[in-house]
């Protein structure tokens, strides 16, 4: 079969063996990126299309008879038109779960950087502070420890679970969210309540219209003035004017995040901005692991065997 891969740079930094997956096709044709009036030339004889970002339209596809099998190399599936993809008998298979680990580590990361003033004694060292000082050490900014403290999860399914572990690992109470417009589970707690108790607070849900700007001005106030937030899910559950503003005024004490509501951000960003205290933000990288992204590639080699074996695996349309 005659496969394209439109995007591999999206997950192929020149660390990954794609061997494996060249030697799956009668031949494999890489582009590092593809622009949207380039897609049509480039799959209209494919067999099978690989994308991570690439958008695929019910128009281009229409264009597309001999299309048979769409490979997403990630999770997400909103970049493909899975209606008319179903129509014209396109299978269309994702990846799933590949990267829990290297999420799960970042999150503890970020958490460890806030609660140890990482980035500020780095800085102070760098500026020369550690050398001036009158002891063997620098305590300018305050240092927590993460044992005992209590941390909040929003979304508790296999990415919520794996923080709970690590963070259980610490020493840390774990208390769960319920999230809204779900099913009320015992073990769960409503946002309301469970904000005012939490030393950090975790998000690991989808952007959802019910989960849309779930942290807010209101949830940001009902926090600890000495809370932290994390945020390795999707950019616009946490409102970000909100989010600067609670920052600045000092209603939590920090917030790391590895997602922004536009990415990237090309044209500048209000969370971009260096007054703002001890606010972390790493660029869509949590997931990105060298390990997490060889997944991928394995993932998309089982999808595509399971396909010509006629027994689809991960299949979203």
């Amino acid at each position: 079969m005659q496969a394209v891969f439109l995007d591999y740079q999206s997950l192929d930094q020149n660390d990954l063996d794609l061997t494996g997956l060249a030697q799956d096709f009668s031949h494999l044709e890489l582009f590092a990126a593809t622009e949207p009036e380039q897609v049509l030339a480039r799959i209209q004889n494919a067999d099978v299309v690989i994308s991570n970002k690439v958008k695929l339209d019910a128009p281009i596809l229409k264009q597309c008879p001999k299309l048979k099998l769409i490979l997403i190399s990630a999770t997400g599936t909103n970049n493909i038109d899975l209606a008319q993809a179903k129509a014209q008998g396109i299978v269309v298979c994702n990846c799933q779960a590949y990267g829990t680990a290297a999420v799960a580590q970042h999150t503890l990361m970020l958490m460890l950087n806030l609660a140890t003033s990482f980035v500020q004694y780095d800085r102070a060292v760098r500026a020369g502070k550690w050398q001036q000082a009158k002891q063997f050490c620098l305590l300018d900014f305050p240092i927590v420890e993460l044992a005992g403290k209590t941390l909040g999860i929003v979304g508790f399914g296999e990415l919520g679970q794996a923080v709970a572990k690590l963070a259980e690992a610490f020493g840390m109470q774990v208390r769960v969210a319920q999230l809204p417009n779900r099913p009320l589970q015992a073990d769960r707690v409503a946002l309301v309540e469970l904000l005012p108790q939490v030393d950090f607070l975790t998000l690991h849900c989808p952007l959802t219209d019910d989960t849309r700007d779930l942290i807010s001005s209101a949830e940001l106030q009902a926090m600890k003035s000495s809370a932290f937030l994390i945020n390795c899910a999707r950019g616009g559950i946490v409102n970000e004017a909100a989010l600067k503003q609670a920052l600045v005024s000092g209603e939590i004490a920090g917030a790391a995040t590895d997602v922004l509501t536009v990415e990237p951000p090309m044209h500048g960003h209000l969370l971009l901005d260096d007054s703002i205290p001890n606010l972390l933000i790493t660029p869509h990288s949590a997931w990105g692991s060298v390990d997490a992204r060889q997944r991928i590639v394995e993932q998309m080699r089982e999808n595509f065997a399971a396909f010509q074996a006629g027994q689809p695996i991960r299949q979203v349309n």
